[in-house]
């Protein structure tokens, strides 16, 4: 394994499942194309698992949180020491992800990379501690290479122990107050794209607030134009360590084959950073939903990812991927039950 383990190859798709797939989806009991995305989805799955008839019984959650210096310019409308409340409720089971992932028999995991109270020391969190949230970006990198790393690996070896547990597939949800604001920045940075465009509300900011947002944005990525061709490095210099572990979980997936269900901005800002660092994961990555921050549609657009719902959705915590696993397991339910036509006994359209 080479020191950049995240440029290692990704597993490639099973094309022979894909095209056994497909031929069973043209036998089935209802006209061609008839269920839509549904079709297409389980035939993806079945690609990217290897087999005919795709499964998603075993799902692994892991939400990564982490505080950001940004916080300091005002850029929330909640105070920093959330991020650490959070925590508790996460494994408490009072967060919305902690109910879907009860309902969805998921194995929920939080790992907190760090908060601006490291003496935290939560029974049901994997504390790791990489510093007291990232540094202030405005001012310069908001993390180390050191640093950086660090998160990157802690994204793997979080995939790495779903993929032990016989996970199907992995969704990565993300938790750090002033997130939205370096996801941004980030994504503003690797698409060269107006910051207005894809500066949001957060957890609810008045127009004011916005405004202030994307002031603040303009600065740092004036401060780190030198390095924008550079997507590790830009990385580094404005995400958090939540999206760094998320990058990490992405490119990790793809290489031990694993299907990633990517959930709202945050989450696909990082998938489009894993995508910048090594292309090849693209193929692993489903997306679950199109929320409602304005940069979001841009991001998904620019990854050419058809998301599976738009409900209007702003919280991350990967609660949007979560609500499209029944659907994930309804195709593969419908792709693998369906009686063909000669099993039927009904006559298929004249060839």
């Amino acid at each position: 394994m080479t020191q950049a383990w995240w440029l290692n190859p990704c597993q490639s798709v099973d094309n022979n499942a894909v095209e056994q797939a497909a031929a069973r989806q043209r036998q089935l009991t209802k006209p061609a194309g008839s269920l839509g995305r549904l079709e297409t989805v389980a035939v993806q799955l079945a690609g990217l698992q290897g087999q005919v008839k795709p499964t998603l019984e075993q799902i692994w959650i892991a939400i990564f949180a982490g505080d950001h210096g940004v916080v300091a310019e005002g850029v929330s409308a909640f105070p920093q020491e959330v991020t650490g409340q959070m925590l508790l409720n996460f494994v408490s089971g009072g967060a919305a992800i902690s109910v879907l992932a009860r309902q969805l028999g998921a194995q929920l995991e939080v790992v907190d990379l760090g908060t601006v109270n490291p003496a935290l020391n939560l029974p049901g969190v994997r504390h790791v501690n990489i510093g007291a949230g990232t540094a202030n970006f405005v001012h310069g990198a908001a993390m180390t290479q050191a640093q950086g790393e660090l998160a990157l690996q802690a994204g793997r070896e979080s995939l790495l122990r779903a993929k032990a547990a016989g996970a199907q597939l992995f969704i990565g949800g993300e938790m750090g107050i002033g997130n939205t604001t370096a996801a941004s920045a980030l994504a503003c940075a690797l698409l060269d794209c107006p910051v207005a465009h894809l500066t949001g509300p957060g957890t609810g900011l008045n127009a004011e607030g916005v405004s202030h947002k994307a002031q603040v944005i303009e600065r740092a990525l004036a401060l780190h134009a030198a390095q924008r061709g550079d997507a590790l490095q830009t990385l580094f210099n404005l995400g958090g360590f939540e999206i760094a572990a998320l990058v990490g979980a992405y490119l990790a997936a793809a290489q031990e084959g694993v299907a990633v269900l990517v959930d709202g901005f945050i989450c696909t800002v990082a998938a489009l950073v894993a995508v910048r660092l090594n292309p090849a994961c693209r193929e692993w990555l489903l997306f679950g939903h199109r929320g409602a921050e304005p940069g979001h549609r841009h991001v998904l657009e620019t990854l050419q990812a058809e998301p599976l719902l738009e409900l209007g959705l702003r919280l991350g915590e990967g609660s949007g991927a979560a609500l499209a696993v029944p659907l994930l397991r309804l195709a593969c339910d419908l792709h693998g039950h369906m009686a063909t036509f000669a099993e039927a006994a009904v006559a298929d359209r004249p060839a």
